[in-house]
């Protein structure tokens, strides 16, 4: 089992105290993006003082080994989701990248219908919006129950039919921490002979995934949001999708052969990566999975639902603070969206910037017509991860309670 002190080394940030006043930094933005382990940053700098050099084009020495390295870390991060082979890990930037590699790879006809819900993030409502507007295809919403925490699953069978095409929707909400029962939905999916896309930005960092036995088609997450570096992202497509699925971008490293009348595409998955790749992302990112697999899922989730069970009942104990999303802390990620009544949530923020060194997120978080649905303007959002303490939280509703006596 992990020690939450020997944990806490490893991450330089958490050393950052104020000058004003010497308090540390208490980070409750996790959501948003995670401090990166001493693990993660000696692998980033390993490529630029050891192997600079690009991949897949050099039979020199030290393209061959950088190759290897770069090859290597994708085999890892396969194993960390359980991906069945390491062709089917595509890297990309980050998620959104890899929605729109989806959204501008398939072959659209009018009438293609995507489901997808009112409790995603931009990056799963806006490609498809284009794709809606470009090429006649029909958009549908999955809604929320009445009390706006779950998704109301019920209307799925109905939004369903033999024109549906793809299912995309979050495995967590980034806002209601709501996690949605993903299986289910894609054996319904499956049922209708649609393909299935999990937006997993906010479960593979907090839980053990295993695409296998979720048996989904395509899922994407982030290298920032679970400790790797930004500009790094993945994109798993279960072998035999890419058939239906065209590089959306041309370039180099992507094809096999080019004419001036042609070209024919790489194998998978180098045929959705053209140009040079984020070789020290990659790296950066296999480091990131092995910390997190050292640590093991299990306790990280264990750890992340002791510290949301404590926030939530403190949060319960203070009058005029509304919380979204379930109360049962099993059916949602490490994610704690609220509003205080009367306070605007900026000047939460500020007020806990200010008092404590306390950073968390104010605004839409990315999930406007969520916030729509709700009927409320934005929310304040703390999010917790492996390296945050019971104290912290603590701390966190302690300056809480003193925001709403003195201005609620």
């Amino acid at each position: 089992m992990a020690n939450l002190e020997d944990v806490r080394r490893d991450f330089p940030m958490l050393n950052k105290h104020r000058s004003r006043d010497g308090k540390p930094l208490i980070y409750l933005d996790n959501a948003a993006t995670t401090f990166k382990p001493c693990q993660v940053l000696e692998a980033v700098l390993s490529y630029y003082e050891n192997f600079t050099a690009n991949v897949h084009r050099g039979i020199y020495q030290l393209s061959q080994e950088v190759t290897n390295l770069y090859e290597n870390s994708r085999e890892r991060i396969a194993k960390f989701i359980d991906a069945k082979r390491s062709s089917e890990i595509i890297f990309t930037k980050n998620s959104t990248e890899a929605f729109n590699i989806i959204a501008y790879g398939f072959d659209w006809k009018p009438g293609d219908e995507i489901i997808t819900t009112v409790m995603e993030h931009h990056s799963n409502i806006v490609p498809w919006q284009i794709i809606r507007n470009k090429f006649g295809v029909k958009l549908k919403f999955i809604d929320l129950t009445n009390d706006g925490s779950h998704l109301n699953l019920n209307t799925l069978e109905d939004l369903l039919t033999e024109r549906t095409k793809l299912v995309a929707l979050t495995h967590v909400s980034n806002m209601l921490g709501t996690i949605n029962p993903i299986k289910e939905v894609i054996r319904k999916a499956h049922e209708m002979g649609a393909l299935t896309l999990i937006d997993a930005a906010q479960s593979v960092p907090h839980m053990p995934i295993n695409v296998r036995e979720l048996e989904c088609d395509l899922l994407v997450f982030s290298g920032h949001k679970m400790l790797g570096p930004t500009g790094i992202g993945v994109l798993y497509m279960h072998s035999g999708v890419e058939e239906q699925i065209q590089p959306p971008f041309g370039g180099g490293e992507m094809i096999k052969t080019v004419t001036l009348e042609g070209c024919t595409w790489n194998d998978m998955p180098w045929r959705f990566e053209p140009g040079t790749p984020n070789v020290s992302g990659a790296m950066g990112l296999a480091a990131a999975v092995d910390y997190l697999s050292k640590l093991g899922m299990d306790w990280v989730r264990k750890h992340e639902v002791e510290l949301t069970k404590l926030a939530m009942k403190r949060l319960a104990e203070l009058d005029k603070v509304t919380v979204y999303g379930p109360e049962n802390v099993e059916e949602r990620g490490g994610i704690i969206s609220f509003n205080v009544e009367g306070v605007d949530g900026h000047d939460v923020v500020l007020l806990l910037d200010e008092f404590e060194n306390i950073a968390v997120r104010s605004g839409l978080h990315c999930a406007e017509p969520l916030h729509r649905k709700l009927d409320i303007q934005s929310s304040v959002r703390a999010s917790f991860y492996l390296y945050n303490t019971e104290n912290e939280i603590n701390l966190f509703c302690d300056t809480l309670e003193k925001i709403v006596d003195s201005l609620s």
